[in-house]
């Protein structure tokens, strides 16, 4: 198989991480992709840094946004402006396995899956690994995955060709999470690829302040987005907090 892949990757004050980023994805084994990186008007130099990884290799493809919109409408603007059959996730401060494309793109074709996710590692800020590797689940449902939101934004790919169009719900946080359950709830299981083939990077900017704002997120995915009952949304967020501390552990 070759059909094209879009890489969406939003970038704000990326200009420490966005070229180890670009670098995993310039290593992968499969070549047919388009990286759409999105500044959402940085107040570092990395729209200089993209403007020149762009000028090395025509895959890369920038968009510089006039104002800053927030990472949910940064990887819409680049949904809108991508032409691949298949979708994939990775921002600015992670990273990909070299094969990662390969086998996941393999795997999905093999099994003629929509939508598929993989294990991930993480990383500290200066790039070592860490010994927490996110084991995903073999097969994620709507309602399994409202209890346990373990699925790693990079290490997503979608077939839009089976799923439909699709855009990210504008919110602060878990706008990832409300995606997934669109597309869950347009009858598509999501299924886990027993490998790991992505480092999510832990920045000191990830503090216990954020943690509860993403919390507060997942309360609003379940009562605004999903519009589930407020009992229900208990209950399903009583997993979702036992399985967020079990994957820090």
């Amino acid at each position: 198989m070759s059909s094209l892949v879009s890489i969406i990757t939003p970038s704000y004050n990326s200009s420490k991480f966005i070229k180890d980023c670009v670098a995993s994805v310039f290593s992968q084994t499969y070549k047919n992709w388009e990286m759409i990186i999105v500044d959402d008007c940085s107040k570092d130099n990395s729209k200089e840094i993209i403007s020149e990884l762009s000028t090395k290799d025509k895959r890369i493809k920038p968009i510089f946004l006039e104002k800053n919109v927030g990472a949910a409408e940064a990887r819409n603007a680049a949904i809108r402006q991508s032409k691949g059959k298949y979708v994939a996730f990775l921002d600015s401060d992670d990273l990909w396995n070299p094969k990662k494309l390969e086998k996941q793109l393999s795997f999905m074709y093999e099994n003629e899956i929509a939508f598929s996710y993989t294990n991930y590692q993480f990383i500290s800020e200066n790039g070592e690994d860490l010994s927490n590797i996110i084991s995903a689940p073999e097969k994620m449902t709507y309602d399994s995955y409202l209890k346990n939101t373990i699925i790693g934004c990079l290490t997503v790919i979608i077939d839009r060709e089976k799923s439909g169009e699709f855009e990210m719900p504008n919110i602060r946080s878990s706008h990832d999470m409300a995606l997934w359950l669109l597309i869950m709830k347009r009858g598509f299981s999501a299924y886990g690829l027993d490998e790991n083939l992505a480092r999510y990077r832990i920045v000191s900017t990830s503090n216990t302040a954020s943690k509860w704002h993403a919390a507060k997120d997942v309360w609003k995915v379940y009562r605004q987005v999903e519009k589930l009952s407020f009992i229900y949304s208990t209950w399903c967020f009583v997993w979702y907090a036992f399985n967020a501390l079990k994957k820090r552990i």
